[in-house]
């Protein structure tokens, strides 16, 4: 049976089998990540883990003004366009973010008391960031490369190793340091640093170009216009941390964290399945058959809505699991947070047409819009109501960037389909309001463990009854592939 079972995996195509692999690399990465998580919130205080979750937001925000995002579209885009180049292109950008970085470090350096009273860091945890910033980009750099050749399985071995790794340096480091955070963060850059700096020294002596006039401004130019777009998207995700961490407290931001880390564990199945029905989705509009997307479009809103009721379902149980006593609060911001992964989701099926016919300047309003809406927002309520509404702030923002987009999607179709549309808003809304009153439901429930087991033990049996009709609903959607 294993033999069979290998014959018909190595007659897959190389793409089938790479997509796979790339796939578990994102498991593995966010996977041994969220395992780990029980460990440090028992060996970290509320206020210890709330300071290195407003760590990991500045990381995130700082990482875009520094490495520009370089390896992201421009560089794919580039490995095609200058593909008889390739190699030169790599190294050079490799050599741009390089000298990115070492321009910022003096920066910080000549002026480190301001940063640090500004991102409220040490010296030494800065710095971190920047080693952090430099070696991940250069991992970006390569494991792009790998997967635009459908190499995978040197990304599997890197992603494996350093994925492990991680961890477990860092709760050596924890165990034996004083300032537990600061061990956590270079427990981190160390492992980054040795893992990664050798895809930037791999790179440039293959390509022996760090500098290029031609690669670094076709890299710039066409990356400097999307920073609004990829700083408001990151801002839009960290933003509410650092607030909680500066109006309320450290403490507060730790317990946020835990529940918005694990509500976010359901954006893997987002992009397991986006993986598959996003290219299927361009060659419908291509094909100028749009029709045809509803039929795998209310299946897919409908899994990812199941999905997310799960999670909201038994979220006092998981957050138990997760860290002690101290973070039980976390259970009454994962029911937001989790809808909001679920219009996370649902934006993209209408953003593809935006991307299709490259009306970009939608996305950058729509991102920096929502980024701005998300700040006033958390100003406003995190004050008057606490740490917890900025879970209603991010879905409320969520909300607004589907919608904005759904409205964009519609402008297009009226004129590139004559006024033909590919979804019923009557269906989307029917499914996204029958979504949220389930799942506000579930939350009425948590201080009532009996009713709530009896609510899921219903929806359950309900489950089984069409147990085939939802095991056709995922059969078709990742059978996408095999189509056109």
């Amino acid at each position: 049976m294993l033999k069979k079972a290998f014959e018909k995996y190595k007659a897959l195509p190389v793409q089938v089998r790479a997509s796979f692999w790339f796939l578990i690399c994102a498991f593995l990465q966010r996977g041994i990540s969220t395992i780990t998580t029980p460990i440090f919130t028992r060996l970290l205080s509320t206020a210890e883990y709330g300071q290195y979750s407003v760590f990991n937001s500045w990381l995130g925000i700082i990482t875009v003004l520094v490495a520009l995002n370089l390896y992201s579209g421009v560089y794919t885009q580039g490995l095609v366009k200058f593909e008889d180049r390739r190699k030169e292109y790599s190294s050079s950008l490799q050599g741009l973010v390089f000298t990115l970085t070492c321009a910022w470090t003096v920066i910080y350096l000549l002026f480190h008391n301001f940063w640090n009273a500004l991102f409220s860091l040490t010296t030494v945890q800065m710095l971190a960031m920047l080693v952090m910033i430099w070696a991940t980009a250069a991992f970006h750099f390569w494991s792009v490369e790998q997967r635009v050749d459908f190499k995978y399985r040197s990304l599997v071995i890197v992603t494996i190793i350093v994925s492990i790794a991680k961890p477990v340096i860092s709760i050596i480091f924890v165990l034996l340091a004083d300032d537990k955070v600061t061990a956590r963060i270079l427990g981190l850059a160390l492992v980054e640093l040795i893992g990664y700096s050798w895809c930037f020294i791999l790179q440039m002596y293959r390509g022996k170009k760090f500098f290029s006039k031609e690669f670094w401004i076709y890299a710039l130019k066409f990356n400097l216009p999307l920073i609004p777009h990829y700083l408001s998207m990151t801002v839009l995700s960290s933003s509410d941390r650092i607030m909680i961490n500066n109006l309320v407290g450290e403490s507060e931001a730790g317990i946020y964290s835990l529940a918005y880390s694990i509500s976010q564990i359901m954006t893997l199945f987002n992009t397991a399945l986006m993986q598959t029905i996003e290219p299927w989705l361009y060659k419908k509009i291509k094909a100028k058959q749009i029709d045809d997307i509803k039929k795998v479009a209310y299946p897919a809103f409908f899994l990812i809505a199941v999905v997310n009721l799960l999670l909201i379902a038994v979220a006092p149980e998981i957050v138990s699991i997760f860290a002690p006593a101290s973070y039980h609060e976390a259970i009454w911001v994962m029911p937001p947070v989790a809808m909001s992964v679920y219009f996370m989701f649902s934006y993209t099926f209408f953003a593809v047409f935006e991307f299709y016919y490259e009306k970009t300047s939608y996305t950058t309003i729509a991102t920096t819009s929502g980024a701005v809406l998300n700040i006033v927002l958390n100003y406003i309520f995190i004050n008057i109501f606490g740490y917890m509404a900025a879970g209603y702030t991010t879905l409320v923002c969520y909300m607004f960037f589907a919608v904005f987009h759904y409205s964009c999607m519609r402008k297009i179709c009226r004129k590139k389909f004559k006024n033909q549309m590919p979804y019923s808003t009557k269906i989307l809304m029917s499914i996204t309001i029958a979504f949220m009153l389930v799942g506000f439901l579930f939350m009425a429930t948590y201080n009532y463990t009996l009713m709530r087991y009896v609510l899921v033990f219903v929806i359950a049996v309900f489950l089984v009854i069409f147990r085939k009709e939802v095991i056709d609903i995922v059969r078709n959607l990742f059978s996408l592939k095999k189509q056109d």
